[in-house]
């Protein structure tokens, strides 16, 4: 039978924040690379020119089309390596150059409930170290950004506990929560030195803004001095060419400046970075879905661009970059922004809002980032054998 010759592979097909994926270990795919894109892609239903991925597990939206591989790590300070995956949906393409937040609170949870480590000899060697409060430690090695993840995974009598009252935006159930430390995410988050940066545009307008380089490059500007309140939604942005380009041109000018491009024609090139995200103090706001966000219940209002389009939110690289704007003083973050030493920061975005913290240090007269701090949910949806024709 046609089934019975089909290639057989052990997945888990998880949700992570609001996102979901399929994850494979390392030594079930094939070792060359060509050869396990190809495998994935056809497992996850790419390439579709239809865009619905339906001869395959993924999901036909960005949020719902990725992979994540995983293996015991070859580190001796973690206990997992893992490459993300963003898997296109048209094209026969896979981007390994990244990461995804919402899944690196799902690989803690695959590594315990998998036995991807040996916990019981990890505890033994360093019970202090590694559970608090109910929450197990689990070292995460994210390859493709040689960045150590740590994940606080809530365990009960030895199993990954799922359930829990803790909520989170693009989430329709409420979950258990896994909080996320990324380790030494930027030594020099200021590629200029400066915490404010004065940017000539081609028009002779200069703004000032903070120029950040943790998670992404992300060149941030006050709302107000462009002409916005921080409120506004995608058909306030995407259908109005002028501040498009603006926009545009201020991605430009931060390029050149931050050493991204050497010029303007370089710097048009790099569609995607820096990215370009405007900030205005805690303010009443409707929400995507007809919802309003109340003044008090964030610290500051978010709104980024991301491919000449608003973006839906805040993506979790560049809520690095504002939190960490919003931990130096004298940026155009902590202008407006209320913050409080050690204490994450809510900002509020299209969808909602998004808690995230930095905790950032001056060494030899520079800003260093020591850690960033989110929390997410995790939820195992399905564990069996994915078939390949």
């Amino acid at each position: 039978m046609t089934l019975t010759a089909a290639r057989q592979i052990e997945a888990v097909y998880m949700r992570g924040g609001a996102s979901k994926g399929v994850f494979f270990r390392e030594d079930a795919l094939p070792s060359d690379r060509r050869e396990r894109d190809a495998l994935l892609l056809r497992l996850i239903g790419s390439p579709d020119p239809s865009g619905r991925q339906s001869d395959g597990l993924g999901g036909a939206t960005p949020a719902s089309s990725k992979v994540v591989i995983l293996a015991p790590s070859r580190r001796p300070d973690c206990d997992v390596d893992y490459q993300f995956g963003q898997v296109a949906i048209t094209e026969p393409q896979i981007d390994w150059r990244g990461n995804c937040d919402d899944l690196a609170a799902a690989v803690g949870s695959v590594a315990l409930s998998e036995e991807l480590f040996d916990l019981d000899a990890v505890l033994a060697a360093d019970p202090g170290g590694r559970t608090v409060a109910g929450l197990t430690r689990v070292r995460l090695w994210q390859q493709a950004l040689d960045l150590r993840i740590d994940a606080w995974v809530p365990m009960r009598d030895g199993q990954v506990v799922e359930t829990g009252a803790w909520c989170e935006e693009g989430v329709g159930f409420s979950g258990a929560e896994i909080r996320l430390e990324y380790l030494d995410p930027a030594e020099r988050p200021l590629p200029t030195g400066a915490v404010k940066d004065r940017l000539e545009l081609a028009d002779g307008t200069v703004l000032e803004v903070s120029l950040i380089d943790a998670g992404q490059p992300t060149v941030i500007v006050r709302a107000d001095q462009i002409g916005l309140h921080g409120r506004e939604s995608a058909g306030q942005v995407d259908r109005k060419p002028a501040l498009l380009d603006r926009l545009e041109a201020i991605r430009v000018a931060a390029a050149i400046r931050m050493g991204l491009a050497a010029g303007t024609a370089e710097a048009g090139r790099r569609s995607a970075t820096p990215t370009v995200a405007w900030v205005a103090p805690p303010q009443r706001t409707a929400l995507t879905g007809g919802r309003t966000l109340a003044a008090d219940t964030v610290d500051m209002l978010a709104r980024m661009l991301a491919m000449g389009r608003l973006h839906p939110a805040v993506s979790g690289p560049v809520s690095f970059a504002l939190a960490v704007a919003a931990a130096i003083p004298g940026t155009v973050v902590s202008e407006v922004a209320r913050t409080l030493p050690g204490v994450p920061i809510r900002i509020g975005h299209p969808g909602g809002v998004l808690t995230i913290g930095a905790m950032v240090s001056m060494l030899r007269g520079r800003w260093r980032v020591e850690k960033c701090l989110l929390s997410r949910s995790a939820r195992r949806l399905m564990r069996g054998v994915v078939y390949a024709p």
